[in-house]
């Protein structure tokens, strides 16, 4: 597993059908090492501190692969790294193959899987799509977080080793079915519920989910 590219970006205002919202989520690609904090990246910042950024969601990691999708998807429009508001853009891993609560070595930092991204309106403003949200879920494509366990310096091309392989089995992939086609699947939501590794939020969101299901 590989580090492509390792992207920054300050708040800035996007327009898009007459309304005007302040976002971070206009990520280039910056050369050189970068400062990975318990936060954030040195050079990031977020705009809506209540959803992104933090422990549990420090860097958004985004496959590489997934662009060859998004580019027969959506034609003729640009697709530079960064473009979906992705830290780390990494070849190599996707949402099938990681679990929540892997950790993993890159440059003299450690990181840990927390949690799938979920998608807001500020993808419809960055792509001036209105289906955007609709899309970027159905496709299962959703990337999803680290949270810093040490801090250290990353830079592009910088390996990813995973050094402990959560237990549990919960693929970041079966958060995001659960959220929206498996949402009845009973043996999966209890496993959900089991991984302290998934935060809080989540595990709330879900037990509430079991206990709504009719036995």
């Amino acid at each position: 597993m590989n580090l492509v590219s390792v992207n920054v970006g300050i708040p800035r205002e996007i327009t898009w059908n007459g309304k005007t919202v302040t976002t971070g989520i206009c990520k280039t690609p910056v050369h050189g090492p970068v400062a990975l904090r318990r936060h954030n990246l040195e050079g990031d910042q977020q705009a809506d501190l209540s959803v992104h950024g933090g422990p549990a969601k420090a860097v958004y990691v985004y496959p590489s692969q997934h662009y060859d999708y998004w580019r027969a998807e959506l034609g003729d429009t640009a697709l530079p790294w960064g473009s979906f508001g992705e830290n780390f853009t990494v070849e190599g891993a996707d949402e099938e193959r990681v679990l929540i609560g892997d950790e993993f070595r890159v440059g003299s930092a450690r990181v840990v899987v927390t949690e799938p991204r979920m998608p807001c309106s500020k993808l419809v403003m960055r792509f001036k799509r209105a289906d955007m949200v609709k899309r970027f879920l159905k496709s299962q494509r959703t990337g999803f977080y680290f949270g810093v366990v040490e801090e250290g310096e990353v830079q592009a091309g910088d390996r990813l080793e995973r050094v402990v392989e959560h237990p549990s089995g919960l693929r970041v992939a079966d958060v995001t079915r659960l959220y929206t086609s498996e949402r009845k699947n009973r043996t999966l939501l209890k496993k959900a519920i089991s991984v302290a590794a998934l935060p809080e939020s989540w595990r709330g969101y879900f037990k509430h989910q079991l206990e709504t299901l009719v036995e």
